[in-house]
């Protein structure tokens, strides 16, 4: 492991271990005596039966993408704050196709509907790279309006289209429009008496993992990828080598937005039974994914671990609720130490001048 290697990595243990441990000083604080037994179950839920584990990647699909979109920005000079509309709108159109386009071969019809996610997802990606190219309008407030935007124009959407009056929420997917399982169900289960129950993992968490294959080829072994890092490490030395900028810009969003908006299909497509609620909230999702991509330091592999890890620190905070914390409670301390994950670049930064002596300068003025 080169040193750059083992920096990172101490950087994000470090953030992870210092997450835990403050979410264990709250926890001590609300209720000293259960403690204890819900900080333990929280970190071994996950790992208790391979059905936990299953779930673990199911809920780990949609933030790997959206982890994937905030990376891919990042790559290129950009932040992608807009991920929660991107994957807002990538749901709409998959629940949406999947829900009034029965008249398609479930097969013909689950990939359409990841396609289209993919395309509204970009699309919708677009609007602020736009902006950002030819307005030079920052992509932070784009994105912030972008999602709001997003939110409230698919809950139009849903109550005129495909809105369940019984239900309050979008109609349900029909059970051939769900992922398939590849099998998983009879890997990631556990017994319950006479019988097994099965997680819902499925070809999402494929999907992912393929994806995240796939940007990293783009940024590393492309050309393609070339210029758009090119642009993000310094745009001014990008322009005089002939790079265009202003279709890079646009170009990167409209990926995260295809990433992000996939994110939103595999959602909703897992067989879980989930359906669009009218909100006045933006998906978590979306903001989560900056975590993951921030604990994962940018990288398209290391994100798969890093999305992995905060899903099974999620899916273990629920399980503490037994204990006497309430689900709110529950929230805040799984909320601390994922977005504790943030700091992972300072970390890294303060390891790299602490650790390794790096940034002191001589006595002639220049750094070590």
């Amino acid at each position: 492991m080169n040193r750059s290697s083992l920096m990172s990595f101490l950087s994000a243990v470090a953030v992870l271990l210092v997450g835990l441990l403050i979410g264990l000083v709250i926890l001590l604080i609300s209720n000293p005596e259960r403690a204890f037994e819900a900080f333990n179950t929280m970190i071994t839920f996950g790992f208790s039966s391979m059905r936990n584990f299953g779930d673990v990647l199911l809920h780990a699909t949609p933030i790997i993408l959206t982890g994937l979109s905030v990376a891919f920005a990042y790559k290129t000079g950009l932040f992608n704050i807009g991920a929660a509309g991107q994957f807002t709108v990538g749901a709409f159109v998959a629940v949406f196709i999947s829900v009034q386009f029965t008249f398609l071969p479930p097969a013909l019809r689950i990939l359409v509907a990841i396609v289209g996610a993919a395309i509204a997802g970009a699309l919708w990606g677009a609007i602020p790279g736009l902006l950002k190219a030819y307005r030079n309008v920052h992509e932070v407030i784009s994105c912030i309006m972008t999602n709001y935007i997003a939110m409230f124009l698919t809950n139009y959407l849903i109550i005129n289209h495909i809105f369940d009056q019984g239900r309050g929420t979008s109609l349900p997917l029909p059970t051939d429009s769900n992922l398939p399982s590849l099998g998983f169900e009879n890997i990631f289960r556990e017994p319950l008496g006479a019988i097994y129950r099965s997680s819902n993992v499925n070809l999402g968490i494929v999907i992912a993992i393929l994806l995240a294959i796939a940007v990293y080829v783009i940024l590393e072994k492309t050309s393609f990828g070339y210029e758009l890092k090119a642009c993000g490490f310094n745009k001014d030395a990008a322009k005089y080598a002939g790079i265009n900028q202003n279709r890079n810009i646009v170009f990167s969003f409209m990926i995260c937005g295809a990433l992000a908006g996939i994110g939103g299909a595999l959602t909703y497509m897992s067989g879980t039974g989930l359906s669009m609620s009218i909100t006045d909230t933006l998906s978590q999702q979306g903001f989560t994914g900056i975590s993951v991509a921030f604990l994962g330091l940018n990288h398209p592999i290391g994100i798969i671990f890093s999305g992995a890890l905060v899903s099974y620190l999620s899916l273990g905070g629920t399980r503490m609720q037994p204990f006497g914390f309430s689900p709110e409670f529950v929230d805040i301390v799984v909320s601390i130490i994922i977005y504790f994950c943030a700091f992972v670049f300072l970390v890294k930064t303060a390891i790299e001048t602490k650790l390794f002596g790096l940034g002191k300068k001589k006595e002639g003025g220049t750094t070590v």
